[in-house]
Parts: structure tokens; C-alpha cells; sequence
């Protein structure tokens, strides 16, 4: 029996979970280190908001890389050697003796935790079809929600007992048993006469056709924005919880087990709706959801500026919701845009995701983290520009359907 029959369903959908989880874990486990690490380093806020831009930043460049170098190599070469990289990068920064280098430590993370997850999505695609890869991808999706959870509060744990430099040792830590286990039971999905040479033609030739498909762009930006409306609060999480919430360290989970709880309970629902309902009913769905919960969230805080718990965070939990909800159709329609390149056209939807979070983290969350209504405006300004982008690429289906069918009659 051939590796890839010998991996089950569950194990797959644990593997590919994991790799998920590794790239926002590597986001906020430092948040509650956030004091000690500026305190050590003599650095301020907008310098400390720099160890998620310089991740993200790196993340999204060598995002365009990932899938093309696994629709050459095979996917599993190219995640065992990206936790390799991670783990060593985990490692240096445990090490670091000033800020620079630590940023520098940073960006070599990013580069590398983004294997897993980009790579992931087109084992989905490739091994499953239809409803089936619907429901692995929300499996994926559902056990990834538990990252930015346990994160914060692995961190504070951490913390208490080695100091910020022991939450990178358990990153190194992490990203070698994780590679060890890929290396030993993630299939192999990818055969060798479907490769694709990576070599600089036929890369740009596939970034054009993919950057050129009209119907890619309303799909990665609705896929994009959704998450943005979460991301708002995730990377403003430090302002979020210790300033505006008033709570000390042990104060994250008040925003992160909502928020995640919320991820997970879409992921699941999306899963269920799984060969029941149409993807522009499980999407719109979706939408339905994170408009109100924007709407209640806007309308919450700009009646009482306070934040106070736990109405501050039960728009964001039900936001979370209808974000996971959608997530798994939005992906696997844009997947199903490129079936020759999936692995590209993976790294190019995250590669749009991640720049433009990486703006968001740098530039847009300092001018909101310091306003309970700013932080829920701009949320809700994210959620109406996905869903506006939905509506444009529906729109462009019904024009590609009216289309075949004159050309039928």
C-alpha cells in the first residue's frame, strides 16, 4: 500500500491543521512577551508592531514561491524544508541581542511558516473533490481556529517560567516534531508527471494567468478582507486587552477564545452544509452573519465608546462565524480557477491576503487600536468591502453563464 493510501482521512486533516496553525501561532504567542521584549530592547510601540509587519511582509514574498516550488519539487519536500528553515530561524531568535536582529529572526520565520499552510490547500484540492474537499478544508480550518486561541496563553505561560526567549524555543521546538511527523506520514499528492519546471518563464507565465483571471481578484479579495475584519483585532489585541479592556496579561483570552470559538463553530457549519447547500449559499450565508454582527459591533460601540466584557467581544466571536463559514467555498472556488496550478495559484491568493494584512498590521491597526468605534468601524469596513467583491464575482458568473448559453442556442 502506497503512502498516500496509508494516510487517513483523520491524519491528513490533523497534518494539514497543524501546518495551518503554525503560521498564526508564530503571530501572537509573543504578545504577552510584548512588554519585556520592548523593556530589554529599549523599543516602542510602532517598533514592537514591526515584529508582525516584517513576519507578515516575509510570509506574503515567499508565499509567491511556495506553491510553484511544490508544483515542481511535490509538496512534501517543500513543507519538511520550510519547518527545517522555520525551526532554525525559532532558534536564532531565542538567541538575539538586539531588536534589529530579532526582526531579522522574524522575517526568516515568516518566509518559512508559510510552507505548511500554502502547501496544504493544494494537497486539499489535490487528493479531494467537491463536497469532500469542502469538509476536509472546514476540518483544516475548524482545528486551525484553535491556534490564535491557545497562543496568547501558551505565551503567558511561557513567559512565566523562560522569559520571551522560551516562547521561540518552543516555536523551534514545535517546527521540528511537526516536520518529523510530515517527513514520516504526510502523503505525497503531487506525481511527478503532473510537476510543472521551476523556472523563471513558465513562473511568470503562471503568476500572468493567474493575476490576469478576472474572476481571481473578487475571490481573493473577499477571502482577504473577511479575515482582515478579525485580523483588526487580533494584531490590536495588546492595545485591545491591556488598554482599552483594562486587563492584565492573563486578559487575552477575553478576545481570543470568542473569536476563535467563532471560527471554529463556522468551520464546523461549513462542513455540515457540505454537499446540502450550494457554495453561493453557504457564502452568502456567511456574509449575512458578518454583516450583523458588524452592524452590532458598530452600533454597540458608538453608543459606549468604553469597551466593557463581555459585550465588547460577542459581535467578534458571531463575526468569526460567518468568516469560516465562507473561508472553505471562497478557497476552493478560486483552486478550482487553476486545476493545472494549484499550488501557484494558493500562493497567490495568499500572497494578496498577507500584503495587504501586513499593511494592516503596520500601518492601519496603530491609527485604530487606540478607539473601541475606530477598531469596530474599520472591522465593518472590511466586511462590506468583501462582500461587495462577492456580488462583483457572482455578477461575473451570471454574465459567464448568460454568455455559454447564447453561444449554446
Amino acid at each position: 500500500m502506497s503512502r498516500f493510501h496509508a494516510t487517513s482521512h483523520g491524519m491528513l486533516a490533523a497534518l494539514l491543521a497543524l501546518l495551518s496553525m503554525l503560521g498564526p501561532f508564530s503571530i501572537d504567542t509573543i504578545f504577552p512577551g510584548f512588554p519585556d521584549i520592548a523593556r530589554e530592547f529599549g523599543a516602542g510601540k510602532v517598533e514592537m508592531q514591526q515584529t508582525v509587519s516584517v513576519y507578515l511582509v516575509a510570509y506574503a514574498l515567499m508565499g509567491l514561491f511556495h506553491g510553484p516550488l511544490s508544483d515542481a519539487y511535490g509538496r512534501r519536500p517543500v513543507i519538511v524544508a520550510g519547518l527545517g528553515i522555520y525551526a532554525l530561524s525559532a532558534a536564532a531568535a531565542a538567541l538575539t541581542t538586539s531588536m534589529t536582529a530579532l526582526l531579522v529572526c522574524r522575517a526568516l520565520q515568516g518566509m518559512s511558516a508559510g510552507a505548511g499552510q500554502i502547501v496544504g490547500r493544494a494537497i486539499v484540492r489535490d487528493r479531494y473533490h467537491g463536497a469532500e474537499a469542502q469538509r476536509l478544508m472546514a476540518q483544516v480550518t475548524l482545528l486551525f481556529g484553535i491556534a490564535p486561541a491557545i497562543a496568547p496563553v501558551v505565551g503567558a505561560a511561557l513567559l512565566g517560567v523562560a522569559g520571551w526567549r522560551g516562547i521561540f524555543w518552543a516555536m523551534a521546538a514545535f517546527a521540528l516534531l511537526l516536520g518529523a511527523a510530515c517527513a514520516l506520514s504526510l502523503p505525497e499528492t503531487h506525481a511527478r508527471d503532473a510537476r510543472q519546471p521551476f523556472a523563471p518563464a513558465p513562473l511568470l507565465a503562471t503568476c500572468r494567468r493567474i493575476l490576469g483571471d478576472r474572476q481571481f481578484w473578487p475571490l481573493a479579495v473577499s477571502g482577504t478582507v473577511n479575515f482582515s475584519a478579525l485580523f483588526t483585532y487580533i494584531v490590536s489585541a495588546p492595545a485591545f486587552v491591556l488598554e482599552l479592556l483594562h486587563l492584565t496579561r492573563a486578559g487575552f483570552p477575553w478576545l481570543f477564545v470568542p473569536a476563535i470559538g467563532g471560527m471554529m463553530a463556522g468551520a464546523w457549519l461549513s462542513g455540515r452544509l457540505a454537499g446540502k447547500a450550494s457554495a453561493a449559499t453557504t457564502v452568502g450565508l456567511g456574509y449575512a452573519v458578518m454583516l450583523a454582527a458588524s452592524a452590532a459591533n458598530v452600533a454597540l460601540h458608538l453608543w459606549r465608546p468604553q469597551p466593557a466584557l463581555p459585550w465588547s467581544v460577542i459581535p467578534i466571536g458571531v463575526h468569526a462565524v460567518g468568516i469560516t463559514l465562507s473561508f472553505p467555498t471562497l478557497v476552493l472556488l478560486l483552486l478550482d480557477r487553476f486545476p493545472a496550478q494549484r499550488g501557484a495559484a494558493s500562493s497567490m491568493q495568499t500572497f494578496v491576503s498577507l500584503i495587504f494584512n501586513a499593511v494592516l498590521a503596520g500601518a492601519i491597526s496603530p491609527l485604530l487600536s487606540d478607539s473601541a468605534p475606530k477598531l469596530a468601524l474599520g472591522a465593518a469596513a472590511f466586511t462590506a468591502t468583501g462582500f461587495a467583491s462577492w456580488r462583483w464575482y457572482r455578477a461575473m458568473c451570471r454574465r459567464e453563464a448568460a454568455r455559454e448559453a447564447a453561444v449554446a442556442d
